[in-house]
């Protein structure tokens, strides 16, 4: 029996989180401030989403607006406080001003997560250097997930690139699950699952009337038949 694919769906607060877990998602990626495309949420939020829901949480590990870790010993203090508040999941991931993985400062954070699984986001996307990246990462504690469209413009220009990374699968560097995101449609999916690829994670296609209005369970539950195997019903 195969494996059944994750969906993860952004959320804000606990309206939303309750939204995506009726909805079918698997997992939330919990975020505030998407206008800088996600923050750390305050840790009061994520104690009330995980009152609210029985779904794995992961918790967005960056203070400011780009992939620049800026005040890292900050970082690694709100990791430890997001620990000490019961988080046992993050997302996180910094380059440096040449467009390379910032190994340091991933590694100081990481070392506030006693091993606890995490995702490194689409700074992947914006590296000048996939191949390095992963291979400079890949004996890090933790670290199971991979966010990526593939690209900075989204998986339309990147679906080259995750189709050839789907093929690379186990290869080091390569261990980790591809959790696809950014400019994903449902017409995408069919394609990413038949390359082997069993990860999607959506935002705004969870929220049909824009970022101001919460998720809708609605839209989940098709993304969710959608991931699912099931025939899609075009984009969100």
């Amino acid at each position: 029996m195969s494996k059944r694919a994750v969906l993860e769906v952004i959320a804000l607060d606990v309206e939303d989180a309750v939204a995506a877990q009726a909805g079918g998602a698997d997992r939330l990626e919990l975020v505030t401030d998407m206008a800088a495309d996600g923050l750390t949420p305050p840790v009061e939020t994520f104690a009330g989403i995980r009152e609210a829901v029985d779904i794995a949480l992961r918790v967005m590990l960056r203070l400011a607006d780009g992939f620049d870790a800026g005040d890292v010993s900050r970082v690694a203090r709100v990791a430890r406080e997001m620990r000490e508040a019961g988080a046992g999941e993050f997302v996180l991931g910094f380059l440096d001003a040449d467009g390379l993985v910032d190994l340091g400062a991933v590694e100081q954070v990481v070392a506030e997560l006693d091993g606890c699984p995490w995702t490194f986001h689409r700074a992947i996307d914006h590296t000048t250097d996939r191949d390095a990246l992963r291979k400079q990462l890949a004996d890090l504690p933790g670290l199971d997930t991979y966010l990526t469209a593939g690209s900075a413009s989204g998986v339309d220009a990147g679906l080259p690139t995750l189709l050839t990374e789907a093929r690379r699968h186990g290869e080091p560097g390569y261990e980790q699950q591809l959790l696809v995101g950014g400019g994903l449609t449902l017409t995408h999916v069919p394609v990413l699952l038949d390359a082997g690829i069993d990860a999607f994670h959506i935002g705004g296609a969870a929220r049909p009337e824009g970022w101001d209005r919460p998720v809708s369970a609605e839209a989940v539950a098709r993304w969710r038949r959608a991931v699912d195997g099931e025939v899609g019903e075009g984009a969100l």
